[in-house]
């Protein structure tokens, strides 16, 4: 079938900041296809749609690769990629197994290059084009104690757009949007319970911690014409950013 509409793909767009992504696509009208290795425990839907689901583990190169072909000839043309598949536990270097660290690059760092790889393969061959959204986060920005190979995975990620940007232009436009704390329906793995959740939000300048729709909006600019001459570029989401430590400490008040 081909459809008029543009053709989103998010990975890991069944729960979480991912399925506010898909959410805020499929409100301004595109057709979304969410990935992910298993299904959603309940459709991601918002404005009457319905996203459409696809299993894929996004490690494997060629399955990325053969995916992104065949949702383009289901649906005649792929317009946008949000890659947002990712994450860690908590964990510090020395406690953690190398195997186990090698995992976690893979899945933040490799497996957005493969489906950005797929994705390129057909945009490039299409009149309009294509757009990637990488995203990051303000833990490949600064020092991320307890998830130090996520950091480093995320630093990678967002120098691999910029290159993505020059390479692929002006067929695709790559940029990421760096995210800062998030609350998703597994805050409380990180944070604690809610009273923790609201003492780690009043620590951002906006007093919130983002919720996955500011995320997706962000990614609709992103994908849309508004943001036709913005490549290579990376959107800070992180609400005013962290109170620097050392003020804190410091004996005169701020």
């Amino acid at each position: 079938m081909t459809d008029t509409r543009q053709v989103v793909v998010v990975t890991g767009g069944t729960r979480g900041v991912g399925a506010g992504i898909a959410r805020s696509f499929l409100a301004a009208g595109a057709y979304v296809v969410v990935c992910a290795r298993r299904p959603p425990d309940k459709p991601v839907e918002a404005a009457g749609a319905t996203a459409e689901f696809r299993p894929l583990d996004l490690r494997d190169a060629e399955a990325a690769h053969a995916f992104f072909a065949r949702v383009a000839a289901d649906h005649g043309t792929v317009d946008a990629l949000v890659n947002n598949a990712g994450g860690t536990p908590f964990g510090l270097l020395a406690d953690s197994a190398p195997a186990r660290q090698a995992k976690i690059v893979e899945l933040n760092l490799l497996a957005p290059l493969y489906a950005s790889l797929g994705a390129y393969d057909v945009m490039r061959r299409q009149e309009r084009g294509g757009t990637i959204t990488m995203i990051g986060s303000v833990s490949g920005t600064r020092p991320s104690p307890g998830s130090g190979a996520y950091g480093a995975a995320k630093a990678g990620l967002e120098n691999l757009a910029r290159t993505m940007a020059v390479e692929w232009a002006p067929a695709v436009r790559v940029n990421t949007v760096v995210l800062g704390l998030a609350r998703t329906e597994s805050a409380h793995l990180h944070y604690g319970d809610e009273e923790g959740v609201e003492q780690v939000a009043r620590t951002v300048p906006l007093g919130r911690l983002a919720d996955p729709s500011d995320v997706g909006d962000a990614c609709v600019f992103l994908a849309s014409d508004r943001a036709r001459y913005v490549s290579g570029a990376a959107l800070q989401l992180h609400g005013g950013g962290e109170r620097p430590a050392f003020l804190d400490a410091a004996s005169v008040n701020h």
